[in-house]
């Protein structure tokens, strides 16, 4: 024999046997509306970030194009300088070697810079966090 201790005296848990059609319309409407609310407290940013994405990932490529500039950049100046010091000099190929490592280090440096993970010269402050 079935125990009844169920909420509706079947013994059964939930609508026990009360059929679909019992189930109001208002009522489910209801609580549609209320888990979209819930929802959307939830992500709030959902809805917003389909034109913030395409922004996001422009300025990302602005900031890749801006970072690998800065690290050719140096070294371009780095081997022009040593090569110019080569013809100056006469000591081929020593002061393109150097010219190259040095662009190399600067071009880091520089990058490094740009992404706030590296403080200025002399200015003493900490580097500035890169999720900022």
């Amino acid at each position: 024999m079935a125990d009844k201790n169920g909420p509706d005296g079947t013994g059964e848990t939930g609508r026990g046997k009360q059929h679909e059609a019992d189930i109001r319309d208002d009522d489910l409407e209801r609580r549609r509306r209320d888990l979209e609310a819930s929802l959307a407290t939830r992500r709030p940013d959902r809805l917003e970030g389909k034109d913030d994405a395409k922004t996001g990932s422009v300025a990302g490529y602005g900031q890749a194009l801006k970072l690998s500039s800065e690290f050719i950049a140096g070294i371009v100046v780095g081997a022009a300088l040593g090569w110019f010091i080569d013809r100056v000099a006469g000591i081929s190929p020593w002061g393109l070697i150097v010219g190259l490592l040095l662009g190399f280090g600067a071009g880091v440096l520089n990058v490094l810079r740009s992404a706030g993970l590296v403080s200025e010269f002399g200015t003493g402050d900490k580097p500035r966090d890169p999720k900022e």
